[in-house]
């Protein structure tokens, strides 16, 4: 095939295993001497290792749950088996592996990846990938985009009667954190009121506790959680200080992670479709790896908020918290 088509048998593996590598012109010359010998670009190639890999931030974070078994169904009906690694919130670590699984994959699906533009570019030259909740034009991705529902938080908090309402800051090394923070400022100052930025903090439960303490200091209203999991830690440690939710402070959270709905009181969230994120991140991916040519740019899912108790309107009697761990009684 490589002698029909003029060119070098490596040429022909990427064509076939990693098409955004070369050329359109030079992959259309070999797909046609593909064609004209008889093969099918779809067969399964002799170096083919039937294994993909799923990076993502915090294996323990539930957000994930629906993702990787998306992907995983998905690419088990495809014939690969995927490998699950967990980067650890580490733009260092997230590099060095995708080095390392350079011989060992046939591609790889970034799930929130906290690579920067530079990074994200060259590994794409070394390994066949997409990536999920990341804009990036020259990259296969699928983003759940986050401004509909957004736009309805503050809405919604506005028609409570929330005038100041801050936005609880995940990772700063994060572009989706980044990028919320930058509609929510946006969509806040619309509605003529005042946006307050809280943090950074890490992803979790505990960061959580932290930014609540951040947060009653701020004179704020109601906030606006990167994640559903900062949210949930924000209002154990308010139920901690004797602050009331909703009636002192309305609090909203991103994602709909599983227990969203248990917390106390059940979190006012802004969800999006993970399940199909999943499956169209794993199905780009398998749409490369069988030859085809990438389908480069932002896949959007659309978010709408789910209005749950931890929202309501403000209240005239403001609250005192209570300095200590222990709530009033």
């Amino acid at each position: 095939m490589a002698e029909r088509a003029g060119v070098a048998p490596s040429t022909v593996s990427r064509a076939l295993r990693s098409p955004g590598r070369i050329n359109e012109q030079t992959r259309q010359r070999i797909l046609d001497a593909a064609r004209e010998l008889g093969y099918s670009a779809s067969s399964r190639p002799s170096d083919r290792k039937g294994l993909v890999a799923l990076l993502v931030p915090d294996i323990t974070n539930p957000f994930y749950f629906d993702i990787i078994r998306s992907t995983q169904e998905q690419l088990r009906t495809a014939g690969f088996m995927q490998l699950l690694i967990d980067t650890g919130e580490s733009h260092s670590t997230e590099a060095e592996t995708l080095s390392q699984l350079e011989t060992i994959v046939d591609g790889v699906i970034l799930s929130a990846t906290r690579l920067d533009e530079t990074a994200l570019r060259e590994a794409t030259t070394r390994l066949p990938l997409t990536v999920i909740n990341r804009r990036h034009e020259n990259v296969p991705s699928v983003l759940i985009d986050i401004r509909t529902g957004l736009t309805q938080a503050v809405d919604h908090l506005k028609a409570l009667g929330h005038e100041k309402i801050a936005f609880v800051s995940g990772p700063p090394g994060s572009w989706q954190n980044r990028w919320r923070w930058k509609e929510f400022e946006e969509q806040v100052r619309l509605q003529s009121l005042e946006p307050i930025l809280v943090g950074p903090y890490t992803p979790t439960r505990t960061s959580g506790l932290a930014a609540a303490d951040a947060l009653l200091v701020t004179g704020a209203t109601a906030c606006v959680a990167f994640n559903d999991l900062l949210a949930i830690g924000v209002l154990q440690r308010l139920r901690q200080r004797g602050v009331r939710v909703p009636d002192d402070m309305s609090v909203v959270g991103c994602d709909d992670i599983f227990g969203a709905d248990f917390s106390a009181p059940p979190l006012t969230t802004i969800a999006g479709d993970t399940e199909q994120a999943g499956r169209l991140a794993a199905s780009r991916l398998i749409s490369i790896l069988n030859g085809e040519p990438p389908r480069v740019g932002t896949t959007l899912i659309p978010t709408h908020l789910l209005v749950r108790e931890s929202t309501g309107p403000v209240t005239s009697n403001r609250f005192t918290a209570q300095p200590s761990g222990r709530a009033s009684a």
